[in-house]
């Protein structure tokens, strides 16, 4: 059961260096830009040239093209992480910085939020600022409701850091029961393929005292077509002491990208405890969609 683990972990690190190379590997030799038109479609390729009226470009489908600047809704220059390794436009989207259950070191734009439908819940996201995001979930009830906060720190490309924190309570059931979880954020990629490391310290507080323990979590998303992209997600509680056992939650899935606005998720996951690692038998199925 570890080398099945391990193997899932080594093939989404693989699947993202081998993508962002390759995505490398086509920047350095071209800039390319995606037009889309008021009409929705899309071009890629790069611009030969172009003056007030129209822009002549070399496409990566169906060749040389005019296009009227009058029918140009914007043009965007597209960054590595954005293309597969054929040099199509992949695109990004807001949704890149969420797994399952954790986040990661990469920033929501300003001005854009979303929400993702759990079955047990909603989990609002908002970026209020440059790099710096707030978000609130629960489950249809309202037993929890926790607060969040993160603010992303793009350190070059390919590699994000972040530090944030969860910090909740039993709310109108259990007012006396809350929690609280500051952590970091390591990232090694981009919006379509990345791994990240997170650690942090989770506390409950509970008719006056406290428990705590280390946490921490291995997940990554690797872009493997246009719509569809392999996520993997898990949530560890190690061992440091005699008393405290072991738990890790698991999480490989796949999201496939309805449209720019909204994806679809869908995984099973495993528990690791008391030595044995067992299946759930209720799967994480979740709806993202943007907000605005």
């Amino acid at each position: 059961m570890k080398a099945i683990k391990l193997l899932l972990l080594l093939t989404f690190l693989f699947a993202g260096i081998t993508n962002l190379k390759a995505q490398d590997d086509i920047t350095k030799t071209k800039k390319l830009y995606v037009i889309t038109k008021n009409d929705g479609a899309q071009y890629t390729g790069y611009i030969k040239s172009q003056d007030a009226r129209e822009i002549y470009l070399e496409s990566n489908s169906i060749g040389d093209v005019i296009i009227p600047k009058h029918e140009i809704l914007k043009i965007e220059e597209i960054k590595s992480g954005e293309i597969d390794n054929k040099g199509n436009f992949m695109g990004k989207t807001i949704f890149s910085t969420r797994y399952f259950i954790t986040t990661n070191g990469l920033p929501i734009e300003k001005g854009e939020s979303y929400v993702q439908w759990n079955w047990y819940g909603p989990d609002f996201e908002f970026s209020i600022g440059k790099n710096f995001g707030i978000g609130l979930m629960t489950s249809w009830v309202g037993i929890p409701i926790i607060g969040t906060v993160k603010y992303a720190i793009p350190i070059k490309e390919n590699i994000s850091f972040g530090i944030g924190a969860l910090v909740g309570t039993g709310s109108w059931v259990l007012p006396e029961y809350g929690g609280f979880l500051p952590y970091g954020v390591f990232t090694l990629g981009n919006y379509t393929s990345n791994i990240n490391f997170s650690a942090g310290y989770g506390a409950v507080f509970f008719d006056g005292d406290t428990e705590g323990r280390a946490l921490m979590s291995v997940a990554g998303i690797s872009k493997v077509s246009n719509k569809i992209s392999l996520v993997f997600d898990s949530f560890i509680a190690p061992s440091f002491s005699a008393n405290k056992d072991a738990f890790a939650l698991i999480i490989p899935g796949i999201r496939w990208q309805v449209e720019n606005k909204s994806a679809f998720q869908f995984g099973f996951g495993g528990i690791y405890a008391d030595n044995e690692f067992l299946p759930v038998p209720i799967p994480m199925v979740q709806w993202f969609r943007k907000i605005n």
